[in-house]
């Protein structure tokens, strides 16, 4: 199993794949799962899939359901603070093992 270095609650461009937008204007979104075993990670509003589901006690009408699906983690990047997208590196500060990113050396 590899290092992941994109955690839950980071914002993250998609850089690759069909879910990149093809115009300026990048598709961003929060990591709300990150899928370790898959290498896969489940970003807000990013591939957006249609289910069927049945009527159950929770959804009594059933129908069809949009929800989020995995996304593989390489065609993720993680955005900085200032909205650029960065790769990420990993330095110790005095006895703490930190998060930084590449581009503009902030702590993550």
């Amino acid at each position: 199993m590899t290092k992941l270095k994109i955690k839950t609650g980071d914002t993250v461009k998609v850089i690759a794949g069909a879910h990149k937008s093809t115009t300026d204007n990048a598709v961003t979104g929060k990591v709300l799962k990150v899928l370790r075993e898959e290498n896969k990670a489940i970003v807000e509003g990013v591939n957006i899939v249609k289910k069927h589901a049945k009527p159950s006690a929770q959804n009594p009408q059933g129908g069809i359901v949009e929800k989020e699906a995995p996304i593989h983690i390489s065609n993720l990047s993680l955005m900085t603070s200032n909205g650029e997208a960065t790769r990420v590196g990993y330095r110790m500060e005095g006895d703490k093992k930190v998060r930084f990113a590449k581009k503009s050396n902030e702590v993550i």
